[in-house]
């Protein structure tokens, strides 16, 4: 039975002794309790190995990996999902937390749809400035039984509001989840979203089930941390759509759903292109009159 389910959360983090206490402690208050909590550590060099040895010697649903060389931002994303057993598995930032809820929530979707691939729910958002901000999802697409229909979808989304929903922090199926390839570039979350996406019908638990830190970060510092060539922040657009045309090309859809698929990211391209125009014209006009 899904309610009896071994659920896998999974936390990447790199020095992140600071951070971890609060993610852990919600996740071990989970009121669904068959879990196991697997972290990855990624080379840290603060005290976080320590920190993580010692709590697991205290629970034995703690998991401590640590990595003996950094091996990158994704490459550890993967790997605590490749460590992990559970049926059901989850990613966490170190400085997330989920209400103790979040598991039981989302099993009862997965419980109530056998078709289901992907449970995602509301997040809310906390910014610098302390203000806090979430996103209501009211569309049905992602749970179409059409695979475009939810590949369109997805894209809309990600144009539409960072709010709304996080694929990447929702309950998925793990073993086929780990089989989905995955490469290192920018926007890389967003392509990974969309390969989700054809992988089967998703359900949204309309209700806040897990908490965020947001920052705005610019291209450079994001080329930086994921350890990919500076020029890709200049050609972001393009690659992501390149990837997501390859993907299409290796998916089980006919050829008329290729079609569709195709035309969707198209459309995609274009609106981020326009976008872009419009914003490099407006930055324009503000160094012109000295602002």
């Amino acid at each position: 039975m899904v309610s009896e389910s071994l659920v896998s959360i999974g936390i990447p983090t790199r020095n992140g002794a600071e951070r971890l206490g609060k993610a852990i402690k919600s996740v071990l208050a989970q009121d669904h309790q068959d879990i196991e909590l697997v972290i990855s550590d990624n080379a840290s060099t603060d005290d976080t190995e320590e920190y993580c040895r010692a709590l697991a010697e205290t629970d034995s649903r703690i998991r401590y990996h640590r990595q003996p060389e950094n091996i990158g931002v994704l490459n550890n994303f993967i790997e605590v999902g490749r460590l992990a057993k559970g049926t059901f598995f989850r990613w966490m930032s170190d400085d997330d937390w989920i209400e103790p809820i979040c598991l039981s929530q989302s099993l009862q979707a997965f419980a109530e749809d056998e078709r289901l691939v992907l449970v995602t729910s509301q997040i809310a958002y906390t910014g610098p400035d302390g203000r806090i901000q979430t996103g209501v999802y009211e569309g049905t697409g992602l749970g179409s039984d059409d695979p475009v229909e939810r590949f369109t979808e997805m894209l809309r989304m990600l144009n539409e509001s960072h709010l709304l929903i996080d694929p990447v922090y929702g309950l998925i199926r793990r073993e086929p989840m780990i089989a989905i390839r995955r490469r290192n570039i920018l926007r890389e979350d967003q392509v990974f979203a969309t390969k989700l996406a054809l992988l089967g019908p998703w359900a949204h638990v309309p209700e806040v089930l897990s908490h965020r830190d947001w920052k705005d970060v610019t291209r450079g510092y994001l080329t930086e941390r994921l350890g990919v060539p500076s020029w890709q922040a200049h050609v972001a657009t393009t690659l992501q759509c390149r990837e997501m045309l390859h993907w299409l090309a290796e998916s089980d859809l006919t050829a008329e759903q290729h079609r569709r698929a195709r035309a969707a990211v198209y459309r995609m391209y274009l609106r981020r292109e326009q976008l872009a125009v419009t914003r490099g014209g407006r930055k324009l006009i503000r160094m012109a009159r000295g602002q």
